[in-house]
């Protein structure tokens, strides 16, 4: 990506902060982008085509206040990152967390930036178990955030993001150090954004971090998981329902026509 508006951007996300290319800036930004822009699956479940260039990934996210998927996100972030002076690589990843093994192609995509303390894995794409701070590549130890403690094991040519929850480890994906390129990404977007067996044009998948808590919509149940590990659970009744609640708690200005995102939000009433 290309000719970002950093102005724009950064009042999307309300920074006010320096410029330069340090740890301390990725660290504020990464903490900010993924509780201001939400990650949502909107444009495939409406058969919207989801496209990755500059100028559209802007319009969306900045300019259209809405949130997207990781390609989008991370894209976006990328972007940012570049023009702030950062070196960045694009990586692509196989989810694990909640598949069987060997069932996913690598179709996620994370970012490796250098910082003068090292390289970092940066993600605020990963839905419900998004990043809200870098990681350090080269450390194998628990490394803490403001929305859960995570770690990154080394295996050969393999790198695997690992969680805590509820006291256990469990991997959330696998990746290698491979760059990948624009046109990597447009294939693994086009699969996701149009092929009816992508779980994005089947499933409502909405998060975004908000103060201490994560706050998630799956189909039309909605989650809160508090900082002290608890979570609260309830079921939408209508897709008047889903809409408002994409509106207020998830900060997204909703798609027109609101009369076909009805039509499709009434398709994840259980």
């Amino acid at each position: 990506m290309d000719d970002i508006d950093l102005d724009a951007y950064f009042a999307r996300i309300s920074y006010s902060g320096g410029r330069e290319p340090t740890l301390e800036t990725l660290r504020a930004i990464h903490a900010l982008h993924p509780a201001a822009i939400a990650f949502e699956n909107l444009d495939p479940l409406l058969g919207r085509r989801v496209h990755l260039d500059s100028a559209s990934i802007q319009h969306k996210l900045i300019a259209s206040r809405r949130g997207g998927y990781c390609y989008e996100l991370n894209g976006l972030l990328a972007g940012v990152l570049r023009t702030l002076g950062f070196r960045v690589t694009g990586l692509a990843a196989r989810a694990i967390f909640g598949h069987a093994p060997g069932t996913t192609a690598r179709t996620h995509m994370l970012l490796k930036v250098e910082t003068e303390e090292g390289p970092h894995i940066a993600d605020v794409g990963f839905g419900s178990r998004t990043l809200s701070a870098p990681l350090r590549l080269d450390d194998g130890g628990e490394q803490a955030t403001p929305h859960g403690v995570f770690r990154l094991i080394r295996d050969g040519m393999h790198v695997e993001e690992q969680t805590r929850i509820e006291g256990e480890w469990k991997s959330l994906y696998r990746f290698s150090l491979e760059e990948q390129t624009a046109k990597d990404y447009e294939v693994t977007n086009w699969f996701h954004s149009t092929n009816q067996g992508s779980p994005f044009t089947n499933r409502l998948m909405v998060s975004r971090f908000d103060g201490a808590r994560r706050i998630g919509l799956f189909d039309n149940q909605f989650s809160i998981h508090h900082a002290e590990g608890t979570t609260d659970r309830r079921a939408l009744q209508s897709a008047e329902d889903i809409a408002g609640m994409l509106e207020t708690e998830f900060a997204i200005a909703l798609p027109e026509p609101r009369d076909a995102l009805l039509k499709m939000l009434t398709r994840m009433i259980a």
